[in-house]
């Protein structure tokens, strides 16, 4: 029978790090901490410490993992831009196409002439994202994708930019106006379902922003679980006989390898559908219905 809770491992927060038993006993003493069971193998590992009452948790080391690669990775290549120098080398033509893409296709279509003051806001959420994704690729890391904390925030970051842009650009009044399609109704119904259309558009807002988190999880989460699942077939049929586990261990590495194929291009497709959206969102608290 297949363990659903070491098969969710890969897509579930903790407060500590699990890695291989061969590395795990590779590491120092110190670092494994006391075997609580003597006799036994210690549980393979690491815990994260408190910082004052916050638990630091799995998702928290590679979020910040995510954000030192993007500084690793952008500071030289803003460097390299600012001395006016062509890119060289298939990374730095790669990242600078992007770039670029995000501005052209993205930003500037969905906002108009204001893209340019988003850019840095977008830039940071689809490479932040893409980061994200890429390092629950990496065996024993995790996905910080498929929690809804993690992409909640994402979202909730897009909405208070979504707001403060609306309330910039048109006043708090004249936002929740805008808001408000025009329409021509009389007298005292006017008085009814104006405000109720202001309660309805607010409630829209929020709902699509939500919707912007669960879209991210939910992808994340299923293509992580069905490759967790498949690979735990592995371990299902080595209880069985010889040659139903070799054919089922073959199959199940193949499509596991198809799988993460298929997983590399969801992680690229999902974090330019987050930050399409997000421009979108932008560009109709500028310009409205």
């Amino acid at each position: 029978m297949i363990d659903l809770e070491q098969v969710a491992h890969h897509i579930s927060d903790s407060s500590s790090f699990h890695i291989p038993v061969a590395l795990w006993e590779m590491l120092p003493v110190w670092l494994r901490g006391a075997d609580s069971h003597p006799g036994q193998i210690p549980l393979p590992q690491i815990p994260l410490p408190l910082i004052g009452p916050l638990q630091l948790t799995r998702f928290m080391v590679l979020e910040v993992v995510a954000g030192l690669l993007m500084v690793v990775v952008f500071v030289p290549l803003a460097w390299r831009m600012r001395q006016g120098g062509p890119p060289r080398g298939l990374l730095w033509n790669l990242l600078e196409s992007m770039l670029v893409f995000i501005r052209d296709r993205v930003a500037r279509p969905a906002i108009g002439e204001h893209a340019d003051r988003f850019l840095p806001f977008l830039w940071t959420a689809f490479f932040f994202i893409l980061f994200c994704n890429l390092l629950g690729l990496v065996p024993w890391a995790g996905s910080p994708t498929g929690a809804l904390a993690v992409t909640g925030a994402l979202a909730g970051m897009t909405l208070a930019m979504v707001l403060a842009t609306g309330f910039l650009t048109h006043g708090l009044k004249g936002y929740v106006a805008h808001l408000v399609p025009q329409m021509n109704i009389p007298g005292l119904l006017a008085v009814v379902m104006k405000p109720a259309m202001v309660v309805v558009e607010l409630l829209g807002l929020v709902i699509r922003h939500a919707v912007l988190a669960v879209r991210l999880l939910a992808n994340m989460f299923a293509g992580h679980m069905v490759l967790a699942v498949i690979i735990s077939f592995i371990a299902a049929a080595a209880k069985t006989a010889l040659w139903l586990w070799l054919g089922v261990s073959v199959a199940s590495i193949l499509s596991a390898a198809a799988l993460s194929l298929l997983e590399l291009l969801v992680a690229l497709l999902q974090a330019y559908i987050f930050t399409f959206l997000s421009a979108v969102f932008i560009g109709m608290a500028i310009h409205g219905h």
